[in-house]
């Protein structure tokens, strides 16, 4: 039987491979302007903290889940590994080489959005220990966050369009994120999420959810609907998502209610439909959260989240392809807070 719950030993199962790959600087894929020949550069010589993980974003939310796992579950024996990485990586002086890169030309889009997201979630994470030294991580990466939260504040008022898709640039994922951080530590991004996903997906009805595709790993539908559930009172959001998605109920669309296949897992980006199956769970258990549990709604999504972590969960470290980032969305799925 599957687990539908974050427990210590899966918790220090997904510590364990973080730990493997949020240092390993090779394969790599960089989201990289080059300015000039300076610029060519090993990973670890451009993002002094994030060089691993295959990616930038993947080895933020590598971070966040290695934060995560020690805040959760403190005597896991992981825990003494974790404090060192985390203490030897997030210095003042590597803080400030991540933030220098992006002060260079050509590199406002870098991460744009989801990066950004994460970097906000990852403070919020770091935000709530209560030991010295994640006070102090929290207060070492606020320069980084600052530069990202001050990043969406620009981007956001000419966003005319939201981004549905189901991948990296999806809006509603990036800033569903970001209010984790926003509500705590920045009421003027707070206010300016707000605005946007109102603006953006205020009025959308009768959502047809044409997914997943192909390289999915968000579900474009129930992600806007978790990220309205963030920015709206329980009262509205119910009003909303009785429009946006009215037959729930006779579980329409069925795609909701089915895990996507992954026929293969060494195909990273046929693999991303493992993260769709972890984001379909998540959304559909912190909805689910808003319904009495005599809606019948409520058991529909209960019984949907079962399916798609027993879908995607056992498979979480197959191939690099996903192993360098899957644990992060099963903990999504997992430990809805």
């Amino acid at each position: 039987m599957v687990e539908t719950r974050l427990t210590p030993e899966l918790g220090s199962r997904f510590a364990t491979r973080a730990l493997a790959h949020v240092t390993r600087q090779y394969p790599n894929k960089l989201d990289h302007v080059i300015n000039g020949p300076h610029d060519v550069r090993t990973p670890v010589e451009l993002h002094p903290i994030f060089y691993g993980s295959f990616d930038w974003h993947s080895c933020v939310h590598g971070y966040w889940l290695l934060a995560r796992m020690y805040r959760r579950f403190p005597d896991i024996p992981e825990a003494p590994r974790i404090r060192e990485l985390v203490d030897a990586q997030l210095t003042d002086a590597n803080v400030a080489g991540e933030v220098t890169y992006l002060r260079q030309p050509l590199r406002g889009t870098f991460e744009r959005p989801y990066g950004w997201g994460w970097l906000l979630m990852l403070s919020a994470e770091l935000a709530q220990h209560s030991t010295d030294e994640g006070k102090r991580w929290f207060r070492t990466l606020t320069p980084l966050a600052d530069a990202f939260a001050q990043r969406f504040m620009e981007f956001l008022p000419k966003a005319t369009y939201a981004i549905r898709v189901g991948t990296h640039f999806n809006t509603a994922f990036a800033i569903r994120l970001a209010m984790d951080y926003a509500r705590v530590h920045d009421e003027a991004l707070a206010a300016a999420i707000r605005e946007s996903a109102l603006r953006w997906y205020g009025n959308d009805v009768d959502c047809q959810a044409w997914e997943p595709g192909g390289d999915d790993f968000l579900s474009s539908a129930l992600m806007e609907a978790e990220c309205m559930r963030c920015v709206v009172d329980v009262d509205r959001f119910a009003t909303w998502l009785d429009r946006f998605l009215p037959r729930l109920g006779q579980r329409e669309p069925a795609t909701l209610f089915t895990p996507a296949i992954v026929s293969d897992r060494t195909d990273g980006k046929i693999g991303h439909l493992d993260g769709l199956n972890f984001s379909r769970a998540w959304c559909w258990r912190a909805i689910a959260r808003t319904w009495r549990h005599d809606d019948p709604r409520y058991s529909l999504a209960l019984d949907a989240v079962e399916r798609h972590l027993a879908a995607s969960l056992p498979h979480v470290a197959d191939d690099y392809a996903g192993e360098h980032w899957l644990a992060t969305f099963a903990t999504l799925a997992l430990d809805v807070a």
